[in-house]
């Protein structure tokens, strides 16, 4: 079923195949009477220039590409239920029939200082209410309770619900770390329908560890260093109104695990902390984050290989280094990404917008991306996929294969930048970017004029598109038919069976 859009395409190419018709009545009826040689050539030129009109207009919205745009345009993922979220009170917790069954942390001798170590209290307070139906784990408010590297693992039972209202706090020296946890902190394992809920803070204590990073000190060594909050292999997972703060590095990680739904989180770390992701998105399906704000030293969200149905909604982004699907394709790794959708987004002085980067030497894809409804403030790339990535202290050696990107809509995007290129489509020569479609862009520069820069990059656009993306070459017939055989191919690959949580960043 056809969108307004793609009606009024038909209508466009219809209209104009009439009009040719018309006019080629009229030069006939008047070539045949005394008409002016002025008024034949004046029909004539008119008639070629509305030939080339039509000739230009079916091959802009051919069949495909209104598919293609319909494709885009329809699919979504279902985001999160309110009503699915409860709020416990504490008469809740009262162990009555049918109620919740409170589980204290401070009832396992947590002492909540700050300084004493709560590792073994936590470790004890779960294996109670993991085994336990209907139970709540509780972190009592306006406490700071000392926890070290630890995984929190199930199966539990069903229902689970965590419920942090107090700060649970690293400790801060790097040089004390369990080394069993180098790349984690709170890790949660194969869980099934819990809830991670409530008022309160994680906090990662990081400031030493960036202190530690090469981007921060160019004598150290690069290494990883461990996310605060990970979520792996689970499913009917729901985290609603934490703050996660001041991570090692990445802050939050949802890694191998499917329906998972975050909503009103915050997550806050300085501008200047390397590496520290807001949301990271690995090997993980059919995930919604809705309503969150963000703000950290590296990338907002970022969304990494073997992921598919995301949808990010009602996102505040910035500082940070925007909103990414990559990086894939490091050491010449496959990486797959589809079905990814930003609906409705804020970027205050971030140093991109909205990004697809890959290093060189990979493979895999990224297809099916709608990013819509964003507004940007003083973005330094607003709009920007990266080929060529490469984030290494060493410059990276030229390769010619390439994780393939195609598919990919830009609708409704609007806001100022800080750089000339206001959109950058920087792709590879032996594997390009394909049906780049832009739908109203409108970006300006304070201070200047801005453009678009086109590298290997096909697609088009209609409607406002500002500043001009004329730098993208326009499909056709070969280059369609060598694409589908080439995404053929693709949909074949099968991407390892990781034993770990792959970490593509430092």
């Amino acid at each position: 079923m056809p969108t307004k859009m793609a009606s009024l395409f038909s209508f466009i190419n219809s209209n104009l195949f009439l009009s040719i018709i018309a006019l080629i009545q009229i030069t006939l009826v008047i070539s045949s009477n005394n008409s002016t040689e002025m008024d034949k050539l004046f029909l004539l030129s008119l008639l070629g220039l509305l030939i080339i009109a039509y000739g230009v207009s079916g091959t802009f919205v051919s069949d495909s590409d209104i598919d293609m745009i319909e494709e885009l345009e329809s699919f979504d993922i279902e985001e999160e239920d309110d009503d699915v979220v409860y709020s416990y009170t504490v008469p809740a917790w009262r162990s009555e029939r049918g109620s919740k069954i409170l589980m204290n942390v401070d009832s396992f001798d947590a002492v909540g200082d700050g300084v004493t170590d709560d590792t073994m209290a936590f470790r004890k307070a779960w294996e109670t209410a993991c085994s336990t139906s209907k139970s709540v784990l509780l972190v009592p408010k306006e406490k700071r309770y000392l926890v070290n590297a630890t995984t929190f693992k199930g199966p539990c039972k069903d229902g689970m619900v965590i419920q942090i209202e107090g700060t649970i706090v690293a400790p801060d020296e790097p040089e004390l770390w369990d080394p069993k946890f180098p790349r984690q902190w709170l890790e949660f394992t194969k869980l099934n329908a819990a809830t991670f809920q409530g008022d309160g803070v994680i906090d990662g204590s990081g400031e030493k560890w960036w202190a530690e990073s090469c981007k921060k000190n160019k004598s150290r060594p690069c290494k990883g260093a461990p996310t605060a909050f990970t979520i792996d292999s689970s499913s009917n997972i729901r985290v609603k109104g934490l703050t996660i703060q001041n991570s090692q590095q990445m802050h939050f990680t949802i890694a191998r695990s499917e329906t998972v739904r975050i909503t009103e989180v915050r997550v806050s770390a300085p501008g200047d902390s390397p590496n520290t992701d807001g949301i990271h998105i690995t090997q993980s399906t059919n995930v919604v984050v809705q309503n969150s704000k963000i703000s950290t030293g590296d990338d907002c969200i970022s969304i990494v290989n073997a992921s598919s149905g995301i949808k990010m909604k009602g996102i505040s982004c910035g500082p940070g280094h925007g909103i990414s699907i990559g990086s894939l394709g490091k050491d010449n790794s496959t990486g797959i990404v589809t079905k990814v959708v930003l609906d409705t987004a804020f970027l205050r002085e971030t140093t991109n917008g909205v990004r697809i980067k890959t290093w060189q030497g990979g493979s895999g894809y990224v297809r099916s991306v709608r990013f819509e409804n964003v507004r940007m403030e003083d973005v330094e790339n607003p709009i920007i996929i990266d080929q060529f990535y490469c984030d290494s202290p060493t410059t990276c050696e030229t390769q010619t294969s390439a994780v393939k990107i195609s598919q990919i809509m830009y609708r409704n995007i609007s806001g100022t930048t800080t750089s000339k290129n206001a959109m950058k489509f920087a792709c590879s020569d032996s594997v390009p970017c394909s049906n780049i479609i832009l739908s109203n862009v409108n970006l300006e520069k304070t201070d200047g004029t801005v453009e678009t820069y086109c590298h290997a990059a096909q697609g088009f656009g209609y409607g406002i598109v500002h500043p001009s993306a004329d730098c993208l070459t326009s499909s056709d017939n070969n280059f369609a038919a060598s694409d589908q055989t080439q995404v053929l191919e693709l949909e074949t690959v099968q991407l390892p069976t990781e034993q770990h949580i792959v970490h593509t960043e430092l």
